[in-house]
């Protein structure tokens, strides 16, 4: 009884909106901005790099918080990557938002973070990589996606199955944005113009 809470107590902490919570702090609903995404790609876009960095930060504390705590709970060996996926459906199906959200990027890595740090911070170092050659967010966040199960393979193969999910689901979310990669539409941060 109490695992099955705790899956729902994740899914119910994935599903805290910060973007939006952020953005309407500040007078602005993000959803009507920009791309109408409440992650921090589209704060920053749309109020900031201050905001965009609080967002980013939450939504990756967000995910490492619940997984910790899975630690404290003795469950089977499969059961943080359960916690894992709770969050990141979370952030994607928020219950806050009628179902909808963002992406699952920060706060899917955050939450793999908590199970597969070396493996993720590598992740994180691609993503870093890929934005600053091509200032496409979320160019690098498919480039990411693709690159979690592999590295996660080499390095902590029994999260496999988690980390392929939360690839599939980022890859899912980012269904406009490979049609507008590929036909050169998508937008592209000019880091000068940033504030």
């Amino acid at each position: 009884m109490l695992l099955c809470f705790y899956l729902f107590l994740a899914f119910l902490f994935g599903s805290l909106p910060t973007g939006l919570i952020l953005g309407v702090y500040n007078g602005q609903d993000i959803r009507s901005s920009g791309s109408g995404n409440i992650g921090a790609t589209n704060v920053t876009r749309v109020l900031g790099t201050r905001l965009g960095a609080w967002t980013l930060g939450i939504d990756l504390i967000k995910g490492v918080l619940p997984v910790a705590g899975a630690a404290l709970i003795d469950g089977p060996e499969w059961y943080p990557g359960a916690v894992v996926l709770m969050v990141f459906c979370g952030h994607c199906w928020s219950v806050f938002l009628s179902f909808k959200g963002g992406k699952g990027v920060a706060t899917g890595a955050g939450a793999m973070l908590a199970i597969a740090p070396t493996a993720i911070l590598i992740t994180i170092g691609a993503w870093i990589g890929v934005f600053m050659g091509t200032r496409r967010s979320s160019l690098a966040s498919l480039s990411a996606a693709a690159l979690l199960p592999i590295s996660i393979a080499l390095l902590s193969p029994q999260w496999l199955w988690t980390a392929g999910a939360i690839s599939l689901g980022i890859l899912y979310h980012h269904r406009e944005n490979i049609k507008r990669l590929i036909d050169g539409s998508e937008f592209r941060f000019d880091l000068e113009e940033i504030n």
